[in-house]
């Protein structure tokens, strides 16, 4: 009897298989109806060599945690069994490509569309995490688009097998956790090399290698190996994104970078902190260039920025106006700030700040406000003439 038979034996008459998707990764893919309510679920049974390792029950009890993530960007879990000693589990069938599909048609994302993408995908590892649940195979396969937003599928999976092999008394070598429990092209240094103390910032450091091929097209490490990827992973330093793409935002860029941390410690701690700085981020979605941001801290320093110094220029235009009708008419230019931070993650708030306050200062009467071509050819300058 064949696996599609034995599944649809134990699934009885609740549901009926009507085929099998190609690529499932960890498991092999079944589209099934669901008789009572007429619609469509996934049903993933393991693959033989995942599941030899591990028990159903033990499996079922793992997974429990995950099947209470209730959040809009996570394809949530249905219900759990087992076909013999083979565990499976089923998810509501979403309509829409998968990131590997939309990349394989249409090459790289518009830094838009990524950015929506992204946090999308930030969400749902931010709700998981907060509830306690590691995804650990962040990539591509496993975010899918539909109607206009990302979902991640699969959370909690890859962690409920590993969980269940080591419970069961299995010891996965650095293969075993690379085919089985993640993708080598998209796992952290901390999981190539097999370390048992792995946490959510995984996740993070998968997160960066997602938004590294949305944005270029291709992971940041490319082998045909896996212990090639691997190995790259711990100890070599991917192209900047900025070298491969170079209209990526300042912010966005260097978040990518910060997220291929080798060190956990030096990346985003939180999902959290991926969604500030991805709400900062200088978009294009605004036909005015506003400037989007997410943190308190940003809003309210462009805001005491932009009230200060439009103040200081109406007074400066009123007191020329007063000062006799020869005066000539009051000329102001806004040169970029510098960022003395030492965060490059901050630098687009730098310029951000610029045009926030060349806006607010262009809209007063009676004062002229330099064109931004010509006064950002003073950026970085700490020598500059206020009559040049």
């Amino acid at each position: 009897m064949s696996l599609r038979d034995e599944l649809q034996a134990v699934l009885g008459s609740a549901y009926t298989i009507d085929r099998e998707l190609a690529g499932g990764g960890m498991s092999r893919v079944f589209v099934a109806t669901e008789v009572a309510l007429g619609r469509q679920v996934v049903v993933k049974v393991l693959h033989p060599e995942l599941a030899a390792e591990v028990t159903a029950e033990r499996f079922a009890r793992e997974i429990q945690l995950v099947a209470r993530l209730q959040q809009a960007n996570i394809v949530p879990l249905l219900t759990t069994g087992h076909t013999g000693e083979v565990p499976f589990y089923t998810m509501p069938f979403v309509e829409g490509l998968s990131l590997r599909q939309r990349i394989a048609e249409r090459g790289p994302f518009g830094i838009g569309e990524a950015i929506s993408v992204l946090r999308d995908v930030a969400r749902a590892l931010a709700y998981a995490h907060d509830a306690g649940v590691m995804h650990r195979d962040i990539k591509p396969e496993n975010v899918l688009i539909s109607g206009g937003a990302a979902v991640v599928t699969d959370f909690g999976i890859a962690k409920a097998i590993t969980v269940s092999r080591t419970q069961a008394g299995a010891s996965p070598t650095i293969t075993q956790v690379g085919s089985g429990i993640g993708t080598p092209a998209y796992m952290a240094p901390e999981q190539s090399a097999g370390d048992p103390s792995v946490d959510h910032r995984a996740d993070i450091y998968a997160f960066g290698c997602l938004a590294y091929e949305l944005l270029t097209g291709h992971p940041p490490f490319r082998a045909t190996a896996a212990h090639e990827l691997m190995a790259a992973h711990m100890t070599a330093t991917p192209p900047p994104v900025r070298s491969v793409r170079s209209d990526t935002p300042l912010g966005l860029a260097a978040l990518v970078e910060r997220c291929l941390e080798k060190r956990p410690d030096r990346r985003p701690q939180s999902a959290r902190e991926l969604l500030d700085v991805l709400d900062a981020v200088v978009t294009p979605t605004s036909s005015t260039g506003g400037l989007a941001m997410g943190s308190r801290k940003g809003i309210a320093m462009t805001a005491v920025a932009v009230i200060v110094v439009a103040a200081a220029a109406y007074v400066f235009a009123m007191r020329a106006r007063d000062a006799g009708s020869g005066a000539t008419e009051p000329s102001l230019a806004v040169i970029p700030f510098v960022n003395v931070g030492g965060d490059s993650a901050q630098d687009y708030l730098a310029d951000g700040v610029s045009d926030e306050l060349a806006t607010s200062i262009g809209k007063l009467p009676g004062v002229h406000v330099a064109a931004r071509s010509a006064a950002y050819r003073f950026r970085g300058r700490r020598d500059v003439d206020v009559r040049e």
